[in-house]
């Protein structure tokens, strides 16, 4: 009997053995998430091992649907690819196949079109552990075109180029419960695109449309590209405590304008894009360096202005919907409002670090109102500040809201008319105003 058991428990334990030291068991790494992000230029996708990646790939390009075959050596798949939501012009689907053994994980990526992927591994960062990108390039979501037809002419659109920060695998700052920045920036930027576009005087531009990357250099050129009058960054800021709270608005520094004027200076291919008409004024008078600088930086110096009174007015519309952090436009030096040719603002619209104004900031309700003030704002400022051959120029009024300090008096002699006219456009029985008020200013 005790020669039975003995038995039966080395059989068993042999069984053991060979599971556990088949290939599969014993594969050392594992495929723990797959994240897909499509961009305009290409599309990426990541995947999140458990130790760094022993891979070797090959390409099928014989037949439709075009197939990339990923082998990741001594590891097995953990993710069901078949549950990835994306949408991609470029990458049709990821799916498994059959391996060439069973310690290996084989991953293909349907493609639509012949194209020389880009592979490497990163190693662990503070966010993310080992990974393998893949970067399929192309055109991976539909192209933005802002065209001004002959019919329109010579009124037209403004055009607002709108950044929601981050994206992809640059989440931004994240709240005390978890919520990433990127997830706060895209909604808003979305609302406000929306706004604008229902607007027949104005057209938005969203830098980025779903959830992936854009390098900050990109982002302006993406807005010159598209020729934006103004260019709108959109973030949520945090601190290392959770106490500091409400929104600010940002522009370019002095300092940094600077240093961007001397680079540009040195890169004489970009003059053109930067000036405009006025580079073939540089062009005819043999690229004079003097002459370089003289219209950069009167570029420059309009550009700035004009984002220091975008800033003013966003603030005072930001006001009317949620708590400020600073009531004056705050000055860094910031990438992304280093365009010389085009008016930039950062807008800051809350702390994602405080749990109050993290919980407002993901609600849709208040993310609403917070486009809201921003199209106000928007649209006030190139009443205000009219571009000529534009739609909102020739508008028989402008709306100003009352800040303090200001009078019928000084709003008369700021936009040409009179007490009287606005007095009558507005239904007022007095000369009394309040702050917040928003006025309907007559253009004589």
């Amino acid at each position: 009997m005790i020669k039975i058991i003995m038995t039966k428990m080395i059989t068993s334990a042999l069984l053991l053995f060979a599971v556990l030291a088949s290939p599969q068991v014993m594969a050392a790494e594992a495929i723990e998430s797959v994240r897909v992000w499509p961009a305009p230029d290409k599309t990426r996708i990541v995947f999140d091992l458990a130790e760094a990646p022993t891979h070797s790939y090959f390409t099928l390009y014989d037949s439709q649907p075009y197939r990339l075959v990923i082998d990741f050596h001594n590891t097995r798949n953990q993710v069901n690819l078949d549950a990835l939501d994306f949408e991609s012009l470029m990458v049709g689907r990821v799916r498994t196949s059959s391996p060439p053994d069973s310690s290996t994980a084989r991953i293909v990526l349907e493609l639509s079109d012949q194209v020389e992927p880009v592979i490497f591994a990163l190693p662990p960062n503070e966010r993310y552990g080992h990974r393998l990108v893949v970067d399929i390039p192309g055109q991976s979501v539909p192209e933005q075109r802002v065209t001004r037809s002959a019919d329109r002419l010579p009124e037209r659109e403004v055009i607002v180029a709108i950044d929601a920060g981050h994206g992809g695998e640059d989440p931004g700052s994240i709240g005390p419960s978890g919520v990433y920045e990127k997830n706060i920036t895209l909604p808003v930027a979305t609302k406000l695109a929306a706004l604008i576009n229902a607007d027949p005087g104005m057209k938005a531009v969203l830098v980025r449309t779903g959830d992936y990357g854009v390098p900050l250099n990109q982002r302006t050129r993406v807005a010159r590209g598209q020729r934006a009058d103004m260019f709108i960054s959109i973030h949520a800021d945090a601190f290392t405590s959770p106490q500091p709270r409400g929104a600010s608005v940002w522009v370019l520094s002095r300092r940094r304008a600077n240093s961007e004027l001397g680079r540009w200076l040195e890169n004489r291919e970009q003059h053109s894009e930067l000036l405009g008409g006025a580079a073939e004024v540089l062009s005819s008078n043999g690229d004079d360096i003097y002459l370089a600088r003289t219209l950069l930086d009167m570029s420059l110096d309009s550009s700035m202005s004009g984002g220091f009174d975008a800033a003013n007015i966003f603030i005072d519309q930001l006001s009317t919907v949620t708590r400020l952090h600073s009531r004056q436009p705050q000055a860094a030096s910031l990438a992304v409002l280093n365009s010389p040719d085009i008016p930039s603002v950062l807008v800051e619209l809350g702390f994602i670090s405080n749990p109050h104004e993290e919980t407002q900031m993901r609600n849709s309700a208040h993310q609403q109102r917070l486009a809201e003030a921003l199209y106000r704002g928007t649209r006030e400022f190139f009443v205000n500040h009219p571009l000529d051959g534009t739609i909102l120029a020739n508008q028989t009024e402008r709306q100003h809201t009352v800040k303090s300090g200001e009078s019928l008096s000084i709003l008369a002699q700021r936009y040409g008319t009179t007490v009287r006219a606005i007095q009558r456009r507005n239904n007022l029985s007095s000369t009394t105003l309040r702050v917040g008020q928003v006025l309907d200013i007559p253009i004589s």
